[in-house]
């Protein structure tokens, strides 16, 4: 398993609807902002990739996932520099892997 829900566990205090809510909102947007990341990837729409990794980068950290969180964070960082194209578009497939699963697993252990 490549989340946990500690975080959300703490924040929600026991509040079983908080944390089926957090999880609908992660299902709802963060594989959008994935498909529009990827997009943006290929337009080589810097501005666009730094957003939207800025925009992905908390939602994977609720979800205790450090390394795909790490990768956002550093699409983050080269989006904003205009950095190197090419690295952000081999380190991608990682992040688009790693949310992919965790969007499957989360469908299978809450019956969405």
């Amino acid at each position: 398993m490549i989340y946990n829900l500690d975080k959300i566990n703490e924040m929600a205090e026991g509040d079983q609807d908080f944390i089926n809510s957090v999880i609908s909102v992660f299902l709802e947007e963060v594989p959008e902002d994935l498909d529009l990341l990827e997009k943006a990837l290929l337009a080589k729409d810097y501005g666009q990739v730094y957003q939207l990794a800025h925009k992905i980068k908390p939602n994977v950290d609720l979800l205790g996932m450090e390394q795909t969180r790490a990768i956002a964070l550093e699409l983050e960082s080269l989006g904003k520099e205009e950095g190197n194209m090419a690295e952000m578009e081999k380190m991608f497939p990682l992040l688009k892997t790693d949310i992919n699963q965790v969007v499957s697993e989360l469908k299978k252990d809450f019956n969405l």
